[in-house]
């Protein structure tokens, strides 16, 4: 899962969207650093790329690309993930995602002192490139892969991966929603406990 789902899956609170969506470079118990309710962002984001690396109907979809992509197939996985819940978001909100998206952006920006010197550093290009809602489109995908190429200095040739995206579409589709629902209720639950 990236940047949609992780804050998605973190429901109401914003400050455990905050700690959800800039967890990645959150390392060991740097977390403890952090207000409570980031820290619960920051444990739950940990639980959620658990519980989806270790998932079969996640790893079939990853599989299909390990070949050509290597490592770099779970990244490519969860923005492709990203996409269908963009692509989908009715679905799942009842709220635009345009107005959903655009209330995270001044949430981050409301709360830039608690935010991570990376996380910081990539607000402004989050924003000017609304990547939330650019996840919607193919287009908007194809986008994304390549600027993720760029930060691996083209080492993975990610944004090439539109195609496979494009050739098992309805497959990884499906195996979004049936995935997603799963992972929906466990952190449902997984917030309960923490």
């Amino acid at each position: 899962m990236n940047f949609l789902a992780h804050i998605y899956l973190s429901g109401n609170n914003d400050m455990m969207k905050i700690g959800n969506f800039m967890a990645d470079g959150i390392r060991g118990t740097d977390y403890l650093n952090f207000p409570n309710e980031v820290k619960k962002g920051i444990l739950l984001h940990r639980y959620i790329d658990t519980f989806t690396d270790a998932h079969p109907i996640y790893r079939k979809s990853k599989h299909r690309l390990h070949e050509k992509y290597g490592h770099y197939s779970g990244v490519i996985m969860d923005i492709v993930y990203d996409h269908f819940l963009a692509k989908n978001w009715s679905n799942y909100s009842d709220e635009k995602l345009e107005d959903y998206a655009h209330e995270f952006y001044k949430l981050l920006q409301n709360n830039y002192e608690i935010l991570t010197e990376k996380t910081q550093k990539m607000l402004p290009y989050l924003i000017e490139r609304n990547w939330l809602v650019s996840y919607a489109t193919l287009q908007g995908l194809e986008m994304i892969l390549f600027q993720m190429d760029y930060r691996t200095k083209h080492r993975a040739n990610m944004q090439k991966a539109i195609v496979e995206v494009q050739e098992f579409y309805a497959e990884f589709e499906v195996e979004f929603r049936l995935f997603f629902e799963e992972l929906r209720l466990h952190c449902k639950e997984k917030i309960l406990e923490l």
